[in-house]
């Protein structure tokens, strides 16, 4: 075993919790030391490649876990320098302040959250400014107050998605602009982008930015934390498990295998966990020892319970004129977000995903037989696609739940219809409406191309919930500053700290956390 290295802080994971930690506490001075289980993404013609991202999953992670029932399914996960951000279609959205306090749905209770949405906004807003967020307050009823405004003003809509927005303007509805991270440079009519690295493409969702114009968590938080001299990071460092004092309050060891199969222990003052909701749950748990026999910070035994994602449906309908957009995640819609006039329960979000093309709907031409004309081409399919995403909220349920088995496999039980009647209602209302949107009325087609091609548990891309915060240590494994009740030096910063996830995209909430529990870690330090 190499020698041991000291640091004052050790940050587990470099995506939108653990990268902008490391961010925030880069101009310390303080010693950080980034360990990240993968290396950076290469930068080649396939990040772009619909055939090798999505059919062939090239840069998924080559694992599998197990359901409830032993049955192995590849996971959503991506081993990089930023995370799953890598990856994510950069969509960020705060909370709505009702998601911060108990809601009732149909199938239970989302309960509350111990802060408010007053106690994260000024974060929000800060996190907005850091991820170079463009969009428009005000735009959606639904949407709390804002400190701030957005440090750039939203991607104008293309022309046949600016004509869906006006349409559903029609029906009397509030469309909004979708408010997105890019770095994107736009001209004095919201036209094509001129002079950035950005250009309006239909490479942002699931894709790996070829030109580093999308705000993840590597491009806009670790390499500007690296250029600091007090800033280290070790790639291909997997964390097997964390060591503790005799007592069982200190994290004094962080034990990670490393390239070239040597075992390195390192040590800080403050340990942060940020390896995504599921591999967060894991390490604490494989760290059991006999103080802490069943995992640390897991004394309430909520460790890897509650796990969430969200109920998702991708969709694409046939417009009867042709969509020529590019940029076309650029619209969302959130008017039965809290309930309907027909439905007392929240149903959940409506927004739009990157523009479908000819190799992804070939990919699903086995799902979809009979249901498209058989004389009609994939490329003219896909120049008349027009692709939708619908979100509704999880319930965190005890039993859906991270768990080991002897040999180390990782088992995810999960109830996979617990609170769809909310977002079969929304697509009801979409469907409905299709024929006065210039859609083709029986064309709103279901499909798995965004999720991998993995089975539905495999979606794990907005995983959350299984090291809830709180304030009763009984019921929760971290404390409100996201530090684990059992322990002096043990933070948790990614998704994992979620009681509730809402029914938006979770990194911004993730984002806007990490700089509130970054300020609490320098101000400790200090």
């Amino acid at each position: 075993m190499a020698g041991d290295q000291s640091y004052d802080v050790i940050v587990i994971g470099t995506g939108a919790g653990g990268g902008t930690l490391a961010h925030r506490l880069a101009p310390s001075g303080k010693r950080v030391l980034i360990l990240e289980r993968g290396d950076y993404l290469p930068r080649e013609r396939d990040n772009w490649e619909s055939t090798a991202v999505f059919v062939q999953g090239k840069y998924r992670a080559k694992e599998f876990w197990y359901d409830k029932h032993g049955n192995s399914f590849p996971p959503e996960v991506n081993y990089y320098v930023g995370g799953n951000t890598k990856f994510y279609g950069a969509a960020l959205f705060r909370l709505r302040p009702e998601d911060f306090g108990e809601l009732r749905h149909h199938d239970g209770i989302s309960p509350a959250w111990p802060i408010r949405y007053e106690d994260l906004e000024p974060y929000y807003t800060q996190g907005e400014h850091l991820y170079k967020v463009h969009g428009r307050h005000g735009e959606d009823p639904t949407e709390g107050p804002a400190s701030g405004d957005y440090p750039h003003p939203p991607v104008a809509h293309e022309p046949r998605i600016q004509q869906l927005s006006d349409d559903l303007e029609r029906q009397g509805l509030h469309p909004f602009h979708l408010p997105i991270g890019v770095d994107l440079t736009q001209d004095e009519s919201g036209g094509a982008a001129r002079g950035s690295a950005c250009i309006r493409c239909d490479r942002v969702d699931g894709f790996p930015c070829l030109l580093g114009a999308k705000s993840d968590a590597q491009v806009i938080c670790v390499d500007p934390a690296l250029e600091h001299p007090n800033v280290t990071m070790v790639t291909n460092a997997d964390v097997r498990r964390l060591d503790t004092d005799a007592s069982g309050r200190t994290v004094t060891g962080v034990v990670a295998e490393l390239a070239d199969g040597s075992t390195q222990v390192f040590r800080a003052d403050v340990v942060v966990v940020a390896c995504g909701a599921v591999n967060s749950a894991v390490l604490l748990l494989r760290s059991a020892n006999d103080r802490h026999p069943g995992g640390l910070a897991n004394s309430s035994g909520v460790v890897g319970r509650h796990y969430m994602r969200h109920n998702n449906l991708a969709l694409m309908a046939v417009s009867k004129e042709p969509n020529p957009t590019r940029f076309q995640k650029t619209l969302a819609l959130h008017d039965w977000y809290l309930g309907a006039d027909d439905w007392d329960y929240p149903l959940g979000g409506i927004q739009m995903l990157g523009k479908s093309d000819a190799d992804q709907i070939h990919g699903e031409a086995p799902r979809w037989a009979g249901k498209v004309a058989p004389d009609m081409p994939f490329e003219v399919i896909a120049h008349h696609a027009v692709d939708f995403w619908l979100c509704g909220e999880d319930l965190p349920l005890p039993e859906n739940r991270v768990t080991l088995d002897g040999d180390g496999g990782i088992h995810l039980a999960l109830d996979e219809k617990n609170n769809t009647a909310g977002l079969k209602r929304l697509r009801h209302k979409l469907q409905g409406m299709l024929g006065r949107l210039g859609m083709h009325e029986h064309h709103l087609l279901s499909h798995s191309i965004y999720l991998h091609k993995g089975m539905p548990i495999g979606a794990t891309a907005h995983q959350a919930g299984t090291v809830r915060f709180g304030t009763d240590p009984a019921a929760s494994a971290l404390d409100v500053d996201c530090k684990a009740h059992d322990l002096d030096n043990l933070y948790v910063v990614d998704t994992s700290f979620f009681p509730s996830i809402g029914a938006v995209n979770p990194s911004l909430t993730a984002i806007a956390n990490a700089l509130r529990v970054a300020d609490h870690i320098a101000e400790r330090l200090r």
